[in-house]
Protein backbone atom coordinates (compact mmCIF):
# COMPACT_ATOMS: atom_id res chain seq x y z
CA UNK A 1 0.00 0.00 0.00
CA UNK A 2 1.20 3.70 -0.56
CA UNK A 3 1.73 5.51 2.40
CA UNK A 4 3.35 9.45 3.27
CA UNK A 5 6.61 9.95 4.80
CA UNK A 6 6.10 11.15 7.99
CA UNK A 7 8.88 13.84 7.45
CA UNK A 8 9.68 14.33 3.71
CA UNK A 9 6.35 13.67 3.24
CA UNK A 10 6.99 11.31 0.01
CA UNK A 11 4.81 8.70 -0.76
CA UNK A 12 6.29 5.33 -0.86
CA UNK A 13 5.02 1.35 -0.83
CA UNK A 14 5.20 -0.31 2.30
CA UNK A 15 3.67 -3.57 3.34
CA UNK A 16 -0.02 -3.49 4.97
CA UNK A 17 0.78 -5.06 8.54
CA UNK A 18 3.83 -2.81 8.51
CA UNK A 19 1.68 0.44 8.74
CA UNK A 20 -1.27 -1.74 10.57
CA UNK A 21 2.02 -2.09 13.39
CA UNK A 22 2.85 1.09 13.43
CA UNK A 23 -0.76 2.83 13.35
CA UNK A 24 -1.61 0.54 16.56
CA UNK A 25 1.36 1.15 18.36
CA UNK A 26 1.53 5.23 17.34
CA UNK A 27 4.89 4.76 15.25
CA UNK A 28 5.28 7.07 11.94
CA UNK A 29 5.72 5.49 9.28
CA UNK A 30 9.26 6.65 6.84
CA UNK A 31 10.21 5.93 3.53
CA UNK A 32 14.08 5.63 4.54
CA UNK A 33 16.51 5.43 7.45
CA UNK A 34 17.99 8.72 7.03
CA UNK A 35 14.46 10.20 7.26
CA UNK A 36 13.89 8.37 10.37
CA UNK A 37 17.06 9.47 11.89
CA UNK A 38 16.59 13.11 10.51
CA UNK A 39 13.11 13.01 12.78
CA UNK A 40 15.07 11.63 15.99
CA UNK A 41 17.15 14.78 15.84
CA UNK A 42 15.14 17.00 18.05
CA UNK A 43 18.46 18.97 19.25
CA UNK A 44 20.50 21.45 16.99
CA UNK A 45 24.08 22.55 15.46
CA UNK A 46 25.65 24.71 17.57
CA UNK A 47 29.15 26.61 17.97
CA UNK A 48 31.97 25.54 20.45
CA UNK A 49 31.75 28.30 23.22
CA UNK A 50 35.78 28.72 22.93
CA UNK A 51 36.52 31.57 21.13
CA UNK A 52 39.45 30.30 19.75
CA UNK A 53 38.06 27.28 18.15
CA UNK A 54 35.88 27.52 15.10
CA UNK A 55 34.15 23.74 15.27
CA UNK A 56 30.60 23.28 15.12
CA UNK A 57 28.93 20.10 16.82
CA UNK A 58 25.25 18.69 17.31
CA UNK A 59 23.76 18.14 20.63
CA UNK A 60 20.46 17.09 21.95
CA UNK A 61 18.02 19.53 23.13
CA UNK A 62 18.06 18.24 26.47
CA UNK A 63 22.06 18.41 26.72
CA UNK A 64 22.53 22.23 26.04
CA UNK A 65 23.57 24.54 28.73
CA UNK A 66 24.84 28.61 28.85
CA UNK A 67 28.45 27.09 27.64
CA UNK A 68 28.51 24.49 25.37
CA UNK A 69 32.28 22.62 24.09
CA UNK A 70 32.89 20.08 21.20
CA UNK A 71 35.83 18.59 23.16
CA UNK A 72 37.03 18.27 26.80
CA UNK A 73 40.31 20.04 25.77
CA UNK A 74 38.28 23.19 24.44
CA UNK A 75 36.70 23.36 27.80
CA UNK A 76 39.95 22.81 29.87
CA UNK A 77 41.15 25.45 27.80
CA UNK A 78 38.50 27.98 28.96
CA UNK A 79 38.23 27.14 32.52
CA UNK A 80 41.83 26.99 33.21
CA UNK A 81 42.06 30.64 31.95
CA UNK A 82 39.37 31.35 34.52
CA UNK A 83 39.94 29.30 36.97
CA UNK A 84 43.47 28.20 37.85
CA UNK A 85 44.08 25.75 39.99
CA UNK A 86 47.82 25.85 40.66
CA UNK A 87 50.42 28.90 39.95
CA UNK A 88 53.36 27.42 37.52
CA UNK A 89 56.27 25.34 40.07
CA UNK A 90 59.53 24.86 39.03
CA UNK A 91 62.08 22.30 40.37
CA UNK A 92 64.29 23.28 42.85
CA UNK A 93 67.09 21.24 41.11
CA UNK A 94 67.20 21.83 37.29
CA UNK A 95 64.09 24.80 37.51
CA UNK A 96 62.40 23.12 35.05
CA UNK A 97 58.38 23.51 34.86
CA UNK A 98 57.36 20.86 37.55
CA UNK A 99 53.65 19.21 37.10
CA UNK A 100 54.34 16.75 39.59
CA UNK A 101 51.51 17.86 41.95
CA UNK A 102 53.66 18.22 45.46
CA UNK A 103 56.92 17.37 44.65
CA UNK A 104 60.01 19.67 45.04
CA UNK A 105 61.36 17.81 41.58
CA UNK A 106 60.56 17.86 38.34
CA UNK A 107 61.46 13.75 37.76
CA UNK A 108 62.33 10.99 40.39
CA UNK A 109 65.98 11.50 38.79
CA UNK A 110 65.75 15.06 39.78
CA UNK A 111 65.47 13.88 43.47
CA UNK A 112 67.88 11.82 43.79
CA UNK A 113 70.38 13.93 42.71
CA UNK A 114 69.74 16.50 44.59
CA UNK A 115 70.52 14.37 47.47
CA UNK A 116 74.52 14.87 46.53
CA UNK A 117 75.69 18.12 47.79
CA UNK A 118 79.07 18.11 46.25
CA UNK A 119 80.55 21.12 43.75
CA UNK A 120 82.89 20.58 41.41
CA UNK A 121 85.83 21.95 42.80
CA UNK A 122 85.12 19.30 46.04
CA UNK A 123 84.78 16.53 43.68
CA UNK A 124 88.06 17.22 42.30
CA UNK A 125 89.88 17.33 45.66
CA UNK A 126 88.47 14.36 46.70
CA UNK A 127 89.87 11.98 43.85
CA UNK A 128 93.06 14.31 44.19
CA UNK A 129 93.64 13.60 48.01
CA UNK A 130 92.46 9.27 47.17
CA UNK A 131 95.43 9.55 44.47
CA UNK A 132 98.17 10.94 47.22
CA UNK A 133 97.20 9.16 49.53
CA UNK A 134 96.51 5.31 47.78
CA UNK A 135 99.11 6.23 45.08
CA UNK A 136 96.49 4.87 42.48
CA UNK A 137 93.71 6.16 40.23
CA UNK A 138 90.37 6.00 41.99
CA UNK A 139 88.14 3.59 41.00
CA UNK A 140 84.51 4.39 40.95
CA UNK A 141 83.10 2.46 43.76
CA UNK A 142 85.90 3.74 46.55
CA UNK A 143 84.42 7.13 46.34
CA UNK A 144 80.61 6.37 46.38
CA UNK A 145 79.68 9.35 47.73
CA UNK A 146 80.94 11.59 45.13
CA UNK A 147 81.06 9.41 42.05
CA UNK A 148 77.33 9.53 41.49
CA UNK A 149 77.25 13.29 41.39
CA UNK A 150 80.78 13.39 39.60
CA UNK A 151 78.86 11.50 36.36
CA UNK A 152 75.94 13.93 36.32
CA UNK A 153 78.61 17.21 36.32
CA UNK A 154 80.83 15.55 33.81
CA UNK A 155 79.39 13.30 31.96
CA UNK A 156 81.45 10.18 33.15
CA UNK A 157 83.89 9.00 35.79
CA UNK A 158 87.19 8.75 33.51
CA UNK A 159 85.74 12.58 32.76
CA UNK A 160 85.84 13.30 36.35
CA UNK A 161 89.40 11.35 36.31
CA UNK A 162 90.41 13.81 33.31
CA UNK A 163 89.48 16.98 35.23
CA UNK A 164 91.43 16.31 38.07
CA UNK A 165 94.70 15.85 36.14
CA UNK A 166 94.94 12.66 35.97
CA UNK A 167 95.54 9.47 33.45
CA UNK A 168 92.14 7.29 33.56
CA UNK A 169 92.57 3.05 34.02
CA UNK A 170 90.85 2.51 30.69
CA UNK A 171 88.54 4.36 28.50
CA UNK A 172 84.86 4.89 29.74
CA UNK A 173 83.31 2.95 26.74
CA UNK A 174 85.74 -0.59 27.41
CA UNK A 175 84.13 -3.41 28.87
CA UNK A 176 86.03 -4.64 32.19
CA UNK A 177 87.96 -7.63 29.70
CA UNK A 178 89.05 -4.97 27.40
CA UNK A 179 92.02 -4.27 29.38
CA UNK A 180 94.86 -1.80 29.98
CA UNK A 181 98.06 -3.20 30.65
CA UNK A 182 100.09 -1.36 33.71
CA UNK A 183 103.15 -1.39 35.47
CA UNK A 184 103.32 -2.73 39.08
CA UNK A 185 105.77 -1.26 41.09
CA UNK A 186 108.46 -4.21 40.99
CA UNK A 187 108.28 -3.94 36.62
CA UNK A 188 105.92 -6.78 36.60
CA UNK A 189 103.30 -6.18 34.01
CA UNK A 190 99.92 -6.55 35.06
CA UNK A 191 96.37 -6.87 33.14
CA UNK A 192 95.00 -3.95 35.34
CA UNK A 193 94.80 -1.62 38.18
CA UNK A 194 93.25 -4.31 40.31
CA UNK A 195 96.25 -6.64 39.84
CA UNK A 196 98.84 -4.29 40.17
CA UNK A 197 97.21 -3.80 43.99
CA UNK A 198 97.76 -7.09 44.74
CA UNK A 199 101.03 -7.33 42.99
CA UNK A 200 102.23 -4.39 45.07
CA UNK A 201 101.02 -5.76 47.94
CA UNK A 202 103.28 -9.07 47.49
CA UNK A 203 106.16 -6.57 47.05
CA UNK A 204 105.78 -4.53 50.44
CA UNK A 205 105.64 -7.36 52.36
CA UNK A 206 108.47 -9.32 50.93
CA UNK A 207 106.86 -11.93 49.50
CA UNK A 208 108.76 -13.25 46.55
CA UNK A 209 106.80 -13.91 43.81
CA UNK A 210 106.54 -14.79 39.81
CA UNK A 211 104.08 -14.07 37.13
CA UNK A 212 102.26 -15.63 34.60
CA UNK A 213 102.89 -19.45 36.02
CA UNK A 214 102.03 -22.25 33.63
CA UNK A 215 99.29 -24.70 35.30
CA UNK A 216 100.56 -28.58 35.25
CA UNK A 217 99.60 -29.97 31.40
CA UNK A 218 97.54 -26.92 30.57
CA UNK A 219 98.40 -23.45 28.46
CA UNK A 220 96.35 -21.58 31.17
CA UNK A 221 98.29 -19.51 33.27
CA UNK A 222 98.54 -18.21 37.01
CA UNK A 223 98.35 -14.40 37.48
CA UNK A 224 100.84 -14.98 40.17
CA UNK A 225 103.31 -17.70 41.60
CA UNK A 226 105.18 -18.28 45.44
CA UNK A 227 106.96 -20.41 47.09
CA UNK A 228 108.31 -22.52 44.30
CA UNK A 229 104.54 -22.94 42.30
CA UNK A 230 103.16 -24.64 45.65
CA UNK A 231 101.20 -22.27 45.93
CA UNK A 232 98.92 -20.39 42.99
CA UNK A 233 97.43 -16.60 43.33
CA UNK A 234 94.63 -15.51 40.66
CA UNK A 235 92.37 -12.71 40.49
CA UNK A 236 88.89 -13.52 39.56
CA UNK A 237 87.91 -10.52 38.32
CA UNK A 238 85.02 -11.23 35.74
CA UNK A 239 83.41 -13.78 38.22
CA UNK A 240 80.02 -14.55 37.22
CA UNK A 241 80.40 -11.92 34.46
CA UNK A 242 80.44 -14.63 31.69
CA UNK A 243 79.61 -18.35 31.49
CA UNK A 244 83.28 -19.18 29.85
CA UNK A 245 84.79 -17.70 32.21
CA UNK A 246 83.35 -19.00 35.42
CA UNK A 247 83.99 -22.41 33.43
CA UNK A 248 87.86 -21.42 33.95
CA UNK A 249 87.80 -20.76 36.98
CA UNK A 250 86.52 -24.46 37.77
CA UNK A 251 89.00 -25.64 35.15
CA UNK A 252 91.75 -23.88 37.05
CA UNK A 253 90.33 -25.02 40.61
CA UNK A 254 90.34 -28.80 39.55
CA UNK A 255 94.03 -29.15 37.86
CA UNK A 256 95.32 -27.17 41.76
CA UNK A 257 93.19 -30.29 43.38
CA UNK A 258 94.49 -32.77 41.24
CA UNK A 259 98.43 -31.66 41.46
CA UNK A 260 98.03 -30.72 45.01
CA UNK A 261 98.78 -27.08 44.45
CA UNK A 262 96.91 -24.28 46.89
CA UNK A 263 95.37 -21.93 45.24
CA UNK A 264 94.66 -18.35 46.93
CA UNK A 265 91.39 -16.86 45.01
CA UNK A 266 90.97 -12.94 45.45
CA UNK A 267 87.40 -11.51 44.27
CA UNK A 268 86.61 -7.74 43.47
CA UNK A 269 84.72 -7.88 47.33
CA UNK A 270 88.62 -8.59 48.37
CA UNK A 271 89.76 -5.39 46.93
CA UNK A 272 87.15 -2.73 46.92
CA UNK A 273 85.83 -0.49 48.52
CA UNK A 274 88.03 -1.47 51.29
CA UNK A 275 91.26 -3.71 51.06
CA UNK A 276 91.48 -6.98 52.49
CA UNK A 277 94.40 -8.37 51.59
CA UNK A 278 96.17 -8.48 54.67
CA UNK A 279 93.71 -11.11 55.63
CA UNK A 280 93.08 -13.45 52.51
CA UNK A 281 97.12 -13.60 51.85
CA UNK A 282 98.03 -13.65 55.41
CA UNK A 283 99.14 -16.86 55.52
CA UNK A 284 102.43 -15.84 53.16
CA UNK A 285 103.55 -13.82 55.77
CA UNK A 286 104.87 -16.80 57.77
Amino acid sequence: MRVRCKLCSKYFLTKRAYFVFNKANGYHSFCSKNCHYKFKRTGKIISCSNTKCSNTFYRPGSCTSLFNYCSRSCAARVNNQKYPKWPTRYCNRCQKINKRGGSLYCSVNCSKLSRFKYSEEEIIQSIREYYEKENRIPPKRDLTQTSHRAINIFGSWNNAITKAGLIPNRSHDNKMYKRTMGMASDGHKCDSASEIIIDDWLTRNDIPHNRNQKYPNSNHKSDWSVQDGKIFIEYFGLAKDSPRYDRSIKYKKGICRKFGIKLIDIYPADLYPMTSLDSKLSALKK
